[in-house]
């Protein structure tokens, strides 16, 4: 079942300066939580998930227009546009990633991914710049075991490629806008269970390179479309996983390996799971769950 917002909560869609940290309140519900705003290619819409459905909200005005599914199980909050702006990518809770038109009489859904077999779920965080490959998180369930690794695969079809074969706990991959590295939060820099970190490595493979090493948990790293910079959330330290309904940060990772707080918010799962850059790099959407007494 999609989540649902608690008693006496909102969901507040903002979207920020990135050089002055001003941010500006788009939407907000205290019916519909919704989550991981995409940004569209040509800047003019963003693209949120709500109680298992797929909405577009433009930018500057209007209100929520639902994208037809076509019959896909409920989706999560792992979805991303196409750098054509036509089709999104959708990562549905059984477990499956599809691809969805966005345009009025679009085809219907394409499932896009392969059958791993039963215990193989598909969780989608990034598609190449040229929208020929998907990054997503396999997730295996053997033996009662969890494992969870980085896999890129053909959007036309074809072989899944795994990148990494280990028992560190990953997430969030997603592609840099030169399509050479896959950015990812991962557990293995750390022996403390839950204390994530930031990294990359080359699409090709070989050895993860870490990129923040401080005492809080990072998570959800998104380059700038210029690569410069990435913008991650960053939960307090000690916190096992992304939940929801926490106190967070969203941070700016500068190119000199500096970061940058750039908003406080109450939120974690759902704030910025998912690239939600504008297209110029200079703002970012985020979701906000703030609690009547919070």
């Amino acid at each position: 079942m999609a989540r649902q917002l608690r008693n006496g909560q909102r969901a507040e869609l903002y979207v920020i300066d990135v050089e002055t940290a001003e941010p500006t309140l788009r939407y907000s519900s205290d019916t519909l939580l919704f989550e991981a705003p995409n940004w569209s290619p040509d800047g003019s819409s963003l693209l949120i998930n709500g109680d298992g459905g797929l909405f577009q909200l433009g930018v500057d005005a209007g209100e929520l227009q639902e994208i037809f599914l076509g019959g896909i199980a409920e989706i999560n909050n792992d979805h991303v546009i196409g750098p054509d702006g036509r089709t999104a990518f959708v990562s549905s809770e059984d477990g499956h990633i599809y691809a969805v038109g966005l345009a009025a009489g679009s085809a219907g859904p394409r499932r896009v991914t392969n059958d791993n077999g039963p215990h193989f779920k598909h969780y989608l965080h990034g598609v190449s710049p040229d929208g020929s490959w998907l990054a997503y998180i396999g997730l295996a369930l053997n033996d009662g075991q969890v494992r969870t690794n980085v896999y890129v695969l053909p959007v036309a079809g074809g072989a899944d490629v795994q990148l990494t074969d280990d028992a560190h706990p990953d997430d969030g991959a997603e592609f840099s806008p030169d399509g050479q590295w896959i950015y990812f939060n991962s557990e293995r820099g750390s022996t403390v269970p839950g204390h994530a970190q930031l990294f990359r490595m080359s699409v090709s493979g070989g050895t993860p390179e870490q990129l923040t090493h401080d005492e809080r948990v990072n998570w959800f790293p998104h380059p700038s479309p210029d690569g410069t910079r990435l913008a991650y959330v960053s939960f307090p330290p000690g916190t096992l996983g992304h939940p929801e309904d926490v106190d967070v940060q969203v941070r700016i990772l500068e190119k000199d390996g500096t970061t940058v707080t750039l908003a406080e918010v109450f939120g974690g799962q759902g704030t910025m799971n998912v690239p939600s850059w504008d297209p110029t790099g200079t703002r970012i959407a985020i979701v906000a769950y703030p609690m009547d007494d919070h």
